[in-house]
């Protein structure tokens, strides 16, 4: 089973390229049966394209979280509309927010 590793691959993108390739390769992925591992920092992107989020620690890193996110497929834009999605945002958020505010030297936005 082919394995497709992508490290950020959307980031500097513009917003409606970014999201006609999260569709490409929502339908390619089902299509073809990749095994896919994504590395974001984009949270509603991480859950639009995934089944499981693993979220890290600082270094060295070990997954801190493990969420399995259970949303219809196939997926359109309209997902991000379902209350599960802001749920799944929601605990990702704070479990980030934890972490920063946990983490020695960090600061919070501004």
């Amino acid at each position: 089973r082919p394995v497709l590793l992508l490290d950020e691959p959307f980031g500097p993108l513009d917003y409606l390229t970014r999201v006609d390739l999260q569709l490409w390769l929502s339908e390619m992925w089902q299509q073809e049966g990749w095994t896919v591992v994504l590395i974001t920092h984009d949270v509603p992107e991480a859950i639009f394209l995934s089944d499981r989020v693993v979220a890290l620690s600082e270094r060295p890193a070990h997954a801190e979280l493990i969420l399995e996110i259970d949303l219809p497929r196939p997926r359109d834009l309209n997902v991000h509309r379902l209350p599960q999605f802001g749920e799944y945002e929601g605990i990702l958020l704070a479990h980030f927010r934890e972490s920063n505010s946990a983490s020695p030297g960090a600061s919070g936005p501004g």
